[in-house]
């Protein structure tokens, strides 16, 4: 079924509720699923709506058209997307296959609804299993004492592609900060690891030294520094004092897979809502 999903995020105050209700009631609008957060610590109000395209008697400009006022009013910042138009996603990769298999295999099944317009890498090993899903591969080369012409080249093919969004399978380099600025809120990275604990590189073998009993993934918007952007989600799996490094390695790629599946669909689903470096996500 065909919705627009109406996104807030404002000031929080009296009658903002009841107000976005007269006006999508005012017009026939069917909510078929609402969502409403308020913040006590920050004092702002959170809310994403789902209505029925058919019941509206316009389309997405035309529900825009008619809640300018309301959104001016409360001072929001929001927007109205439409179901029917899938997001461009760019996947980005190195060597490790398991978190781009994974998104691919749901993209080839119908479970990411979105539009996957290429495969960037620094590596050429992808190539074979990318191009049997049809799909576009760039190999990106990045060169160590010199990596800005590779990223000119990697802007270069997501402005070309228009992406709405990027996501770094275990792309194992770090993004310049002009790439991060460009695409805020719009780059979702998975880390192998529980942030904020063991951030940068072996985090596995860092928990091991630790001798945690909890290994997790996170996956979070990319930011200039790193691994410290907005968390989107999270998730853990319960390891002993028999466990070694390479068995946290082995556990913590299926914890990846999950975690970075559920945060790219909250992201297309317009589920993520971000405010300073929090988010707010209606899963």
């Amino acid at each position: 079924m065909r919705t627009f999903r109406l996104v807030i995020a404002c000031p929080d105050r009296v009658g903002i509720v009841a107000k976005v209700s007269n006006v999508l009631a005012a017009y026939n609008g069917w909510i078929t699923e609402a969502n409403h957060h308020s913040d006590n610590l920050s004092n702002w109000f959170f809310m994403r709506h789902e209505i029925r395209a058919d019941s509206l008697p316009f389309d997405a400009d035309g529900l825009r058209t008619a809640f300018a006022p309301i959104a001016a009013e409360f001072s929001m910042d929001w927007r109205v997307s439409d179901s029917a138009e899938r997001k461009k996603v760019v996947l980005m990769a190195s060597r490790e296959s398991h978190c781009l298999a994974d998104l691919l295999h749901r993209w080839h099944s119908g479970e990411l609804d979105c539009e996957i317009t290429s495969v960037i890498s620094n590596h050429d090993d992808l190539r074979s299993m990318v191009e049997w899903h049809g799909i576009a591969f760039h190999h990106v080369p990045v060169d160590p004492q010199d990596k800005m012409p590779a990223f000119a080249e990697v802007t270069r093919l997501i402005e070309e592609q228009q992406a709405d969004c990027i996501v770094l399978a275990r792309y194992m380099q770090i993004l310049p900060p002009e790439l991060c600025q460009r695409y805020a809120n719009r780059v979702i990275n998975i880390h192998h690891s529980f942030l904020p604990s063991f951030v940068g590189a072996r985090p596995y073998h860092q928990a091991a030294q630790r001798g945690v009993k909890l290994i997790g993934a996170t996956c979070h918007y990319v930011t200039e520094e790193l691994d410290a952007g907005p968390i989107i989600e999270q998730d853990v799996v319960r390891i002993t004092h028999r466990n070694n490094a390479e068995d946290m390695v082995r556990l913590g790629k299926d914890v990846e897979k999950m975690v970075l599946s559920r945060g790219l669909r909250y992201h297309l689903e317009d589920r993520v809502l971000v405010h300073d470096n929090k988010t707010v996500v209606f899963s």
